[in-house]
Formats: C-alpha cells, structure tokens, sequence
C-alpha cells in the first residue's frame, strides 16, 4: 500500500499538522498573491479556450449544415483530448517541473487557438480541438501538484478554489464575449479574439508564477509512474473523488453545451448576444470556488458535497419552467453548486495523496473531464430526443450519483472508525 493510501480513506476531514518552520506559501506571505493571481490567469485561460466553441454550438451548426449532437462534437473533442492526455503529462510535470510543463502548454493551447477561426471543415475543427485539449492537459493537474507542494495545507482548499474561481472567470468571459462578438461578425472572429486574449494571459502567467520551491524530480520510468496510477486506484477515497468529479462534470457539460440551443428556441428566441451573456452566471461559480474552504470548515467536506448536490438538482428542477427568470435563477444554483463540490472534491484528493500527487490529480482531472465529454455528448442527445427535460433528468441521474457516492463514502468511514476502536 502507497503512502497515498495510507489512512486516506479513513476520513475527509483530517487536517495534518505542519511544522513551524514550515516555509511553504500562505495568505498574506511573501509569493502568495503573485501566485495566487498567475494560477487564476492560468485558469481564465484554460476555460476560456477549452469551451470556446460551447456558447458558439448554434452558429457552428448552421455555418457547417450540421446537427446540434454533431456541433457538440468541438467541446466533447477538447474535453476527451484533455482526459486522454492529462496522465501522460502529469508524469512530464514530475520530470520537467510543474512550471515548465504548465507554460509549455498553454504555449501549444495559445498557437492552436489562435489557428481555430481558419477551419474549413467541421472534421478539421474538431481535429484542432482535439489537439488544443491535449495540449491544455498539462494544466489542471500540475497546477494542483504545484500548490499541493508550494502552499501549506491549511490554506490549500482556498489556494485551489482561486485556482478553479479562474476557470469560471475564464468559462464566463469566453462565453460571454464570443456571444456579443459574434452577433456582430460570426462565430469565426469570436474564437479568435478568445485566442488572443488567452496570449496575454499565458504571457502574465509565467512572467508572475514564482519559482517552484518544494518540488522535487521524479522518475519517467513507465513501470513507477503505472505503479503510482495503480496505488491510486486502489484507494477507495481516491475513487470515490474522482467518479464524484466525473458525475458533477457531466451536469456541467450537459446543462452548458445544451442552454444556447433552448434558449435560442421558442418560447425564449434570445439573440446571440444576449445568450452568451447569460454565461455572467459563471461569477457566482467565482464566488462558491473560492469560498469553499469556508464551507469545508463548517460542514465537513461529506456535508459540503451534499450541499453541493441539493444545490445543482435544484437549479436542475427550477431550470425545466417556461420563465427566463426561473431559468436564470437555475442556472445560477447548477454553476454555484458545480464549481463548490469541484474545488471541495478537487482539494481533498490534492491533500489526500502524499507521493505522486501530479497523477492523483491527473487522475481527477481525466475523470472529471470524460464527464465534461460525457455531459455535453449524452446531454445533446437528451435534448435531441425528449428537449431540455431529457438534459435534466440526465443531470438528475448524475447528481444521484453523487449523493450515493459520498452516503457509501460515510458508511466506510464509520465502518473503519468502529474497526479501530476494537
């Protein structure tokens, strides 16, 4: 057994102590904010990119003659390039150094962004998607391992949910300006500007992150980096992370890849512009990320992913009426919901794996990206054969998932309190 499965699954809610002379990172110290700002930059730009076509899926089907399950096609292929690649460079990250391999993928991300907008073909859009995923796979799980071992452990659910507050900025901010640029000069010019604007932010990025402090060179050896993965995979909390990841990221996907469609539909007929702005919703997904450290203090990391659940299935219920404002207000309870039981399930498998930590959430990001595949595949389908109904009641099945997952994860842990006792 791993030092990663040491003990890990016998609860979510211990905090290990750290020595006094601890020199890691933490709020208000030197190299915090510098840090803290280049990891949300290098979370705008990761959403922005990796979701670029989503908001765009309408205009994507009429210019290309295409299905709304066909167009969904350039999320699913970014998503699923990312998932098949984030293992094989999180193993790059424990050779090369967190930094590296995080500025030498958002370099391939930028390039391959800013070649989108001359797509011929649907097949050669979804081709450079595909290859932009794979190559922002570099991100999410060396971005974890790199505060895992430059912030101390206290303040890592915070540090993480700024991390993952960017990816909503970035979702936002995307969304919302290839609507309003595309209403005006097509769905080719907005994925472009997003392309630039993520230029900026990878340059921002590594002239701001600081130098890895705590980071130590491991092994490319194939069989010590499949031992690591196996170790993993044979934790039960590990396991019981990552399909709660996977499941909250196929609401996700699903709900956002599907709402253009409807709400471009009767009885709501919204222009572009106007649905890419209902994408604004994404702050209060800044807002539930960043603050769930706070809420893991109170409710215990069981009590914060219930709350999480109860609150995405209901945006879910109140998002089937016919009323904008009743659909808005979903929305807004599905992405606060999302992003909070992301950062809490994202954070603990960070702080439940002690080696190896670039494949523990590579692990997690790889899951949680075949969801967000998975999501926007199965909910087009949905809405295709029964409407916006058939999406939610595949966010309902997925939620469920999640509820089940953590009331099996308490039982275990009761299970091996009792065991110890006696």
């Amino acid at each position: 057994m791993s030092p990663a499965s040491t003990g890990a699954s016998t609860t979510l809610d211990a905090v290990p102590s750290v020595p006094a002379s601890d020199s890691r990172l933490t709020p208000g110290g030197p190299g915090y904010r510098r840090m803290s700002f280049a990891l949300f930059l290098a979370g705008v730009a990761t959403f922005a990119l990796l979701y670029s076509t989503q908001a765009l899926l309408p205009l994507i089907s009429d210019g290309y003659g295409v299905s709304a399950s066909d167009a969904s096609w350039t999320v699913a292929a970014a998503t699923g390039g990312l998932a098949l690649f984030v293992i094989p460079m999180s193993a790059l990250s424990e050779r090369f150094g967190r930094r590296t391999v995080m500025t030498a993928s958002l370099a391939v991300a930028v390039t391959v962004g800013l070649l989108v907008p001359f797509a011929p073909s649907l097949g050669v859009l979804i081709l450079l998607r595909g290859v932009q995923g794979a190559a922002l796979a570099g991100l999410p799980a060396s971005a974890q391992a790199y505060l895992a071992e430059e912030v101390r452990p206290k303040a890592l659910v915070t540090a993480i949910g700024l991390f993952v507050a960017g990816n909503s900025v970035g979702g936002m901010s995307g969304r919302v300006i290839t609507g309003w640029v595309a209403q005006e000069w097509g769905w080719r010019v907005a994925v472009g500007t997003i392309g630039v604007i993520a230029v900026g932010c990878a340059v921002a990025f590594r002239l701001l992150l600081p130098a890895p402090r705590h980071f130590t060179a491991g092994s490319l050896h194939p069989r010590l980096l499949l031992g690591t993965v196996r170790d993993h995979l044979a934790d039960p909390l590990l396991r019981r992370l990552y399909a709660i990841g996977a499941l909250f990221m196929t609401v996700f996907g699903g709900v956002y890849t599907v709402i253009g469609y409807r709400l471009t539909q009767e009885p709501f007929s919204l222009p572009q512009g106007i649905v890419g702005s209902i994408f604004l919703v994404y702050l209060v997904g800044t807002v539930s990320a960043s603050t769930a450290g706070r809420l893991v203090g109170r409710l215990g990391r069981r009590g914060a992913l219930y709350l999480a659940g109860g609150t995405t299935a209901t945006g879910l219920l109140l998002s089937l009426a016919d009323s904008l404002p009743l659909v808005l207000l979903g929305l807004v309870l599905i992405t606060a919901g999302f992003f909070a039981g992301h950062a809490v399930a994202s954070s603990a498998v960070s702080r439940t794996a002690t080696r190896g930590r670039a494949q523990a959430s590579a692990l997690y990001q790889s899951a949680y990206y075949i969801g967000s595949s998975a999501g926007s595949t199965v909910g087009a389908l949905a809405f295709h054969a029964n409407g916006w109904s058939g999406t939610v009641g595949v966010g309902l099945l997925a939620i469920l998932g999640v509820v089940t997952i953590t009331v099996l994860g308490s039982v275990a842990a009761r299970r091996t309190l009792l065991a110890n006792a006696h």
